[in-house]
């Protein structure tokens, strides 16, 4: 893939330019800082806050609350309004602990740039997803610690660029946490320990989900009016492909993130089905709300997983695994075992969006930095491929979409101006690039 360049003369961002890039023991229990001296001589954690919505502010007030001696020092966003939004909710909240300036405020598509090259030593990476690859990338090139949310990329180019981050990380000595953070998440770790140990016999078959209502409640919806193609899509990002992958790679990556995690492996194939039932007009961007794939690995072993985000219908968010012992069944609220060595998690649970936080904390300060960007980036990918076969209405493979694929979902520019909406993907119509 070419190598990013520089930006325009006339001031765009080229998508080309934007995005391209050549291709344990968790620390659940501990909310204190404490470790060696980090970053010559100071412990201090000085934290850029990239992406300034719900979820932004909500892991800066995380990260600020998992550990002593850190300090969020500078904020980007792409527009102002969502900046000086959070910075007055996290200012009010943590005062001392929060000395963003004017000067260290950044609005506009390059505004992650400028947050890297304040004088930071980790950034938090909490843009729309669409965005990640890019944003990664340039955050370990200039030496930076990385939280960095959930999904990492939206189309397998992207996942490519995550990876080649990650190693390029691993060999700099420098920590990326991710917001799975169920693999942060006390009972999740024990049932995976103890699935690993081989308390469920061999694993025969598993089941994941996500289906909830409708999401009109919980994404604030702006109207087109006066703003730009651009403005009014990332203002409304959770509805666009292009930003986040669809709710099954945004949202039901969770799910898959716990599968891979239990089997140790990420899947070989994929064949899906979904559509929009109840997804009409404008509002609805160009995304799903349903989909049910099935999913395979290379021992044989199959996934059903199933999301949808459709009112009035049945809810469940958790996973279960089967194995010729027993099961595991495991959600939010607690993990289980049944069979000839059952098992109820009981101890504590701490809020695991802090834990992941202080895990990432201490690794830095520890000089063992954790590194979870090749497992949520397989994870990404994973959901990504379901996505795509349920789209085309084709069975594809991990390895065709790790290797061949040349889908590149972002626009030929980043500017507030024109770009239409994708066409809403049709199986059996709809390719696969």
């Amino acid at each position: 893939m070419p190598k990013e360049k520089t930006q325009k003369k006339d001031g765009r961002i080229s998508r080309r330019d934007f995005i391209k890039t050549s291709a344990g023991a968790s620390l659940a229990a501990m909310l204190s800082s404490g470790g060696n001296v980090f970053c010559a001589g100071s412990d201090t954690i000085r934290v850029g806050l990239i992406g300034c919505g719900g979820r932004g502010t909500g892991a800066a007030k995380d990260c600020l609350e998992s550990s002593k001696g850190v300090e969020i020092v500078a904020m980007g966003d792409f527009f102002r309004d969502r900046l000086e939004g959070s910075l007055r909710r996290l200012k009010s909240r943590f005062k001392g602990k929060v000395k963003v300036t004017p000067e260290t405020s950044f609005v506009g598509f390059d505004a992650y740039k400028k947050v890297i090259a304040s004088d930071v030593n980790m950034v938090i990476l909490a843009t729309p997803p669409g965005f990640r690859p890019i944003q990664l990338k340039a955050a370990i090139e200039a030496g930076m610690n990385v939280f960095m949310e959930k999904p990492v990329a939206v189309d397998p180019t992207g996942v490519r660029s995550i990876i080649a981050s990650a190693e390029l990380a691993k060999k700099n000595n420098l920590a990326i946490v991710a917001g799975t953070q169920r693999r942060h998440q006390a009972h999740y770790l024990e049932i995976i320990r103890r699935i690993h140990n081989g308390d469920l016999g061999e694993i025969k078959c598993a089941q994941c989900y996500w289906n909830q209502g409708g999401m009109g409640d919980y994404w604030k919806y702006y109207e087109k009016d006066g703003l730009s193609d651009v403005e009014w899509q990332c203002r409304n990002w959770s509805v666009f492909t292009w930003l986040s992958g669809d709710h099954i790679v945004e949202q039901h990556v969770h799910n898959l993130d716990v599968i891979n995690w239990a089997m140790g492996a990420h899947p070989v194939k994929a064949m899906g089905m979904g559509g929009r039932q109840v997804r009409i007009g404008p509002r609805s961007g160009n995304i799903y709300d349903h989909f049910a794939v099935e999913y395979e690995y290379a021992n044989g072993v199959r996934l059903m997983s199933m999301c949808r985000q459709i009112p009035g219908c049945a809810n469940e968010v958790a996973e279960r695994v089967i194995g010729t012992k027993g099961l595991a069944y495991t959600s939010s609220g607690g993990g289980i075992i049944e069979g000839a060595r059952a098992y109820k998690y009981a101890g504590p649970d701490h809020n695991p969006y802090v834990v992941e936080h202080a895990d990432l904390i201490k690794s830095i300060r520890s000089g063992e930095p954790l590194n979870e960007g090749r497992n949520v980036a397989e994870s990404t990918l994973t959901a990504i491929l379901g996505r795509m076969s349920t789209y085309t209405g084709k069975e594809l493979t991990w390895s065709w979409a790790m290797n061949d694929s040349k889908l590149d979902l972002s626009p030929p520019n980043y500017e507030f101006g024109d770009l239409p909406v994708r066409p809403v993907a049709v199986p059996g119509k709809t390719m696969p690039v």
